[in-house]
Parts: C-alpha cells; structure tokens; sequence
C-alpha cells in the first residue's frame, strides 16, 4: 500500500481533530514499515501481475524494479523457475523490461 500524502485538518478546530488525523497517518506509516520488514509483498505499492506496457505514461530508469505479486513455478522438470520480478534495462516510457528469475531446483 501506497502512503498517500498526509491531509491533516487545515482549520483551527480543536486540537483533538489534529491529534487524531496525525494519529491516522502515523498508523499507516507503522503498517507499511512493519509489512516491509516482514518481507510482505502487500508493503510493496509497485508490485504487479506483469511488466509496464505500451501506453503507460510513467518514465521509468535504467535498474528500476517491479516485484511480481503472483508469483507461479513455470518451466520443466529440472529447470523450473519462478519469475520475482522485473527489472528495466533501458529507460523510458514504459522502457525495457526483463524477467529476474529465480531457479526452484525442482
């Protein structure tokens, strides 16, 4: 999950109103931190089901990376291996993107 950018009351109501939108805000910075220290796929608000395509409108750099939210064991017997990802070799608009790969063993 995304942390969307802080709306904290803007008015000069009472202080309880402030307290509790940081309080709001400061729960969603925990969950996201604690989901990224377990390794959770859910604090990772870029993982997809596939590399951007044509048509995209994000500019993208060379070494950027895009975890893969549904990760399957592809392959044959004696070379499976599971797609984590993808990494972007040349930039641009979407760029070019390839497959990091990880062999299972199996």
């Amino acid at each position: 999950m995304r942390i969307p950018d802080p709306r904290l009351s803007t008015m000069f109501g009472p202080i309880q109103t402030l307290i509790r939108d940081l309080n709001d805000y400061l729960r969603k910075i925990q969950q996201q931190l604690n989901q990224l220290s377990e390794g959770s796929i859910a604090a990772r608000y870029q993982a997809n089901t596939a590399p951007p395509a044509a048509g995209n409108k994000q500019l993208y750099a060379t070494g950027d990376k895009i975890d893969n939210k549904t990760p399957v064991e592809l392959g044959s017997a004696g070379s499976k291996y599971v797609i984590t990802g993808w990494i972007c070799t040349a930039g641009g608009t979407p760029g070019t993107w390839v497959q990091l790969r990880s062999l299972t063993g199996n």
